[in-house]
């Protein structure tokens, strides 16, 4: 009986299989930006480098119940990126959540538009829609808006600079109703 099963299931299986594959990859390959999407004509790579905080964002279920969030962009000499990502759970003492992911820049042109490996063959596209003049702030979304990160440099942002980058979003066609801010300082209650 075991050996009828692998004769049957084996090349059945294996087909299967070959007929996914196909299908993984044409879902990784992310259609190009929407005529009104506008990502940042030119990105500084060497002014992206560095920590960010997470000052706000569109909720996405692997940062859920995730708060102090930052990344540390690494540019390395082989031209790709690496990104270490950080949050704690429910509050600034919980549990420390850490991400180690890989990069590569696509768009070599304006360096504002890169995948993130999250794990093989599974990577997202994201676009710097965003930043301040000195990158004290960047704004990273998907195309299809989705999935929407405010960073900054510092762990709280002014007020007069988070309504300014509201309203360049708002120009974008983001929905600005699903933004949440993320706590970067110590909070009494958690977050459930």
């Amino acid at each position: 009986m075991n050996i009828l099963r692998k004769i049957i299931f084996g090349p059945a299986a294996l087909l299967m299989l070959l007929l996914a594959v196909p299908g993984v990859f044409y879902a990784q390959s992310a259609p190009s930006c929407p005529a009104d999407f506008k990502p940042v004509e030119y990105a500084d790579l060497s002014l992206c480098s560095g920590k960010w905080y997470e000052i706000a964002r569109y909720p996405n279920f692997f940062q859920k119940n995730l708060v102090g969030g930052t990344a540390v962009w690494t540019n390395l000499e082989n031209g790709g990126i690496h990104v270490l990502f950080s949050g704690r759970k429910h509050c600034l003492d919980g549990k420390e959540i850490t991400s180690s992911l890989k990069g590569w820049i696509v768009d070599k042109q304006s360096n504002s538009v890169f995948r993130v490996m999250f794990f093989w063959p599974f990577s997202g596209k994201y676009w710097v829609v965003a930043a301040g003049r000195n990158y004290e702030y960047a704004v990273i979304s998907k195309h299809s808006r989705s999935h929407l990160w405010i960073m900054c440099r510092k762990p709280e942002m002014d007020e007069k600079t988070y309504d300014a980058v509201l309203k360049q979003l708002e120009a974008q066609g983001f929905d600005l109703s699903k933004l949440v801010k993320v706590p970067q300082e110590v909070v009494q209650k958690p977050i459930r």
